[in-house]
């Protein structure tokens, strides 16, 4: 399938397979049970750079800029702890929630002004300056009725886990499906 004039793309910390899968089958809990599978679509993963729209001429700029970034973060620990949601009304969201670290901050702000300074006239959002983590489990196409029904189950559900942040992946979508298209190693 050739690709589109215009691509997007995202950049995301991606759990390892053991917790991706996990996640994975909250994920269909939510497609069997409240007929919401929009989030299987996307592997696991946290945003630190919400998706953006570039021209296929900017294509290798874009890779050149993701090699080159510099976010001065060492490896670090991501705990994943219990459920939570961003209400909305028409479109509610339920996530797995990362529990904020220094350095999980720290990598989402050097992402962020490194893409400011090398492309200012893409706006960057208030809510992506609010960093607020998380690794969505149901969106989009969960109802309101459905996320009631969800949110009573998943607020007083326990989930635990980690995984070790060694990389983060820069995504493009293909018009179908997120791709990883290259990987920036952490000291």
């Amino acid at each position: 399938m050739p690709m589109p004039a215009d691509s997007l793309y995202f950049i995301a910390l991606i759990p390892h397979d053991a917790v991706a899968n996990e996640v994975t089958g909250f994920k269909n809990d939510f497609a069997l049970n409240y007929n919401s599978s929009k989030a299987l679509r996307t592997m696991p993963h946290i945003t630190l750079k919400a998706p953006f729209k570039l021209t296929a001429k900017e294509h290798n700029g874009l890779l050149k800029w993701f090699e080159n970034i510099r976010p001065s973060v060492d490896r670090f620990m991501v705990e994943l702890e219990d459920f939570g949601s961003f209400e909305n009304k028409d479109n509610p969201v339920i996530y797995v929630k990362p529990v904020m670290s220094p350095a999980l901050e720290r990598l989402q702000k050097a992402i962020l002004t490194s893409f400011e300074n090398t492309y200012p006239h893409i706006t960057i959002a208030l809510t992506e300056r609010r960093f607020h983590p998380h690794m969505t489990i149901a969106f989009r196409d969960l109802s309101p009725e459905q996320y009631e029904r969800a949110i009573d189950v998943y607020q007083h559900k326990k989930y635990s886990a980690a995984f070790r942040a060694e990389s983060f992946y820069l995504l493009q979508n293909d018009g179908e499906k997120w791709t990883i298209i290259a990987e920036h190693l952490l000291k």
